[in-house]
C-alpha cells in the first residue's frame, strides 16, 4: 500500500543517522504550528494524536527541552546553542543574550538575561512564564523573545540599535520618577490609575514592556472593591520606542532633575542638549491594546503637545488624504468589537438597553457628520519624543476615554427589540468638544425634555437638564444629575435615576 511505500522510503533515508537526529527532526516539525483538529477532515485523527505527543513529550528529559529551546528560538531568528556542560541552553541575537540553566531531569534552575553591554540577571518573569512545573508554556516564552527583538526595530548597526535602547531605558527611568510624584504611602491603585501623572505604571521587566494604566470605570472600581485580589483591568498603554524613516532628537539619559513639580505643577527637566541627547531614526510610543476612538480636536491637542506630525499618529495615513469618519461611529464600533464575539453591523444606531426594576431603554445614536470636532480617529499608538509631554498626553487621553465610555454606555450588541415590553426612548446627540444631548419625551406630558452632559474633565462632569416652562419638575437637580453621572459614567443608569424621581412627584400628585 502507499502507507507502506511511504514508511519503506522514511526506513531507508533515516537507517544511516543517528537516533539523536531524528529525534531533533521529529521536534522541529511537531514545534511548528499545527491547526486545530477537525473530526470530520481525514487528517484529523493525525492532527489529534499529534498534539497529544507534543503535549506528553514537553520536559520529559533535558535533552527534549533543549531541542524545545533550540527550535523555538530559531524560529524567531535568534541563535541557540548549548553548553559544553549540556546543562545550559544559550540564545543570543547581537543586542543581547539569554542563558537558561537546567537540571538533570530538564527542570529550569533560573534564566539570565543580559543586554548589550551589561551584565547577566536573573529574570524570574522569564521562569514564571514557562519554565516552572511540568507544562512549560513555550508560547509564553517564544512571546518574550518577540518582544525582547522587537526593542531594537531600529535601523544601523549594533551601536545605533544600543543607542535606541539607552534612550528607552532613559525614558524609563522618568517616567518611573514622575510616577513617584504626589505618591503616598497608602496610595492605592485606581487613585493612580484616575489621578497619578502617569497613570498606574508597571515597570519593563525582560522583553515585557513598560505599561501605563490611565482610566478605569466605576464600574470596574466597584468591581475591584468587591473581589479583592481580582485582576480588573482599565484601559492601558504599552511604553516602546519603535524606528523611523526620520531623525529624532531623542535623550540617552534620563532629564527628571527633581522630586518636586514646578512652580507650575509640572515637572521639570534638564534641557535635551548634545551631550544628553543623539539624533536617532526612532520615537517613543505609547502603544495601545485596543485603538482608540478619538476626536480631531483631541489628536490636534496631543499634536501640539509631541511636535509630532499628524500623520504618524495614523499609521498608513498622510495628513492630505485623510479621511475622517464620524467620532460616534468609531466609538460605537469599537464598543461592539469590545462587547460583542459575533461581527455586528458598526451601521447600527438604534440599540436596546435592559436595566433592573426599570423598562428598557432603547437609544438612538445620532452620529452627527465628518465636519469639525465631531470627526475622529482610531489612534493605536502615540509617538513622541521627550517625557515632559507624557503627563499631557495621559490627561489627554483619560479625557477622550471618559468621554468615550459615556457613549459606549448607551451601545448594546441588542438592535432589535426581542419582545413587547415597555420602552423609553432616548436620542444621544453629539454636541461640539466633549458634550452631547440626550433627548426623551417627559414622563407627564409629551414634550421633549434634555438632559446636557459636559464632560470638562476625566474627573469632571457637568449636567443641565432643560424642560418645557409649563412641564412640571421632574424632580432631579442639576447637581443630583451630575453627581450620578460621575459616580457611575453610565447614561442608562442616570436615565433609570431620573425616571424614578419623576415617577415619586407623579405618584405624590
Amino acid at each position: 500500500t502507499s502507507t507502506n511505500a511511504l514508511m519503506e522510503r522514511l526506513h531507508l533515508k533515516y537507517q544511516q543517522k543517528p537516533w539523536s537526529e531524528t529525534l531533533k527532526l521529529v521536534h522541529f516539525c511537531m514545534d511548528k504550528p499545527l491547526q486545530r483538529p477537525d473530526s470530520n477532515a481525514p487528517d484529523g485523527p493525525l492532527l489529534s494524536c499529534m498534539e497529544k505527543i507534543q503535549r506528553a513529550l514537553h520536559d520529559k528529559s533535558l535533552f527534549s527541552v533543549m531541542n524545545r529551546l533550540e527550535s523555538l528560538s530559531k524560529q524567531k531568528g535568534l541563535n541557540a546553542h548549548v553548553s559544553p556542560s549540556g546543562n545550559a541552553c544559550y540564545i543570543t541575537s547581537s543586542m543581547f543574550y539569554i542563558e537558561v540553566q537546567l537540571e538533570k531531569d530538564g527542570e529550569v534552575m533560573d534564566v539570565k538575561l543580559a543586554h548589550l553591554g551589561e551584565d547577566p540577571v536573573v529574570k524570574l518573569t522569564f521562569s514564571q512564564l514557562f519554565l516552572f512545573g511540568r507544562m512549560k508554556n513555550y508560547d509564553a516564552f517564544g512571546k518574550s523573545l518577540e518582544d525582547l527583538s522587537n526593542l531594537y526595530q531600529i535601523s544601523g548597526n549594533s551601536e545605533m540599535k544600543a543607542k535606541g535602547y539607552f534612550a528607552l531605558q532613559a525614558l524609563e527611568k522618568d517616567l518611573y520618577s514622575m510616577s513617584l510624584l504626589d505618591r503616598t504611602q497608602d496610595v492605592n491603585r485606581v487613585t493612580e490609575v484616575l489621578h497619578g501623572k502617569v497613570g498606574h505604571l508597571v515597570p519593563r521587566t525582560g522583553g515585557t514592556p513598560m505599561n501605563i494604566e490611565f482610566y478605569i470605570s466605576p464600574y470596574q472600581v466597584l468591581e475591584a472593591e468587591l473581589n479583592p485580589g481580582s485582576q480588573v483591568c482599565g484601559t492601558k498603554a504599552v511604553v516602546t520606542v519603535e524606528g523611523t524613516d526620520t531623525l529624532h532628537k531623542l535623550p540617552l539619559s534620563p532629564l527628571f532633575v527633581d522630586s518636586q513639580a514646578g512652580e507650575d505643577g509640572h515637572p521639570t527637566f534638564l534641557p535635551l542638549t548634545d551631550e544628553l541627547s543623539m539624533d536617532l531614526p526612532a520615537f517613543f510610543v505609547l502603544k495601545f491594546h485596543q485603538p482608540i476612538p478619538m476626536s480631531s480636536s483631541s489628536i490636534e491637542e496631543i499634536q501640539r503637545l509631541t511636535g509630532i506630525k499628524k500623520n504618524h499618529l495614523i499609521p498608513g495615513i498622510q495628513i492630505t488624504g485623510l479621511k475622517l469618519a464620524p467620532l460616534y461611529e468609531l466609538i460605537v464600533q469599537s464598543t461592539l468589537q469590545e462587547k460583542c464575539s459575533e461581527d455586528l453591523s458598526t451601521h447600527k444606531s438604534c440599540f436596546f438597553v435592559s436595566l433592573p426594576d426599570c423598562p428598557k431603554h432603547c437609544y438612538f445614536i445620532n452620529k452627527g457628520s465628518e465636519e469639525s470636532d465631531l470627526a475622529g480617529a482610531l489612534v493605536s499608538k502615540i509617538p513622541f519624543s521627550h517625557p515632559k509631554c507624557v503627563p499631557g498626553v495621559i490627561e489627554i487621553l483619560r479625557h477622550q476615554v471618559a468621554y468615550n465610555s459615556l457613549i459606549s454606555s448607551c451601545v448594546s450588541e441588542k438592535h432589535i427589540n426581542e419582545d413587547d415590553s415597555e420602552l423609553l426612548y432616548f436620542e444621544v446627540v453629539p454636541h461640539k468638544n466633549t458634550s452631547f444631548s440626550v433627548f426623551f419625551l417627559h414622563p407627564v406630558k409629551e414634550n421633549l425634555a434634555c438632559v446636557i452632559i459636559d464632560v470638562t474633565t476625566s474627573r469632571e462632569v457637568q449636567c443641565r437638564l432643560h424642560l418645557n416652562p409649563q412641564d412640571p419638575t421632574l424632580n432631579s437637580s442639576d447637581d443630583f444629575i451630575t453627581r450620578a453621572v460621575k459616580r457611575c459614567m453610565s447614561v442608562p443608569v442616570v436615565m433609570r435615576a431620573i425616571f424614578r424621581n419623576a415617577a415619586k412627584v407623579k405618584a405624590e400628585s
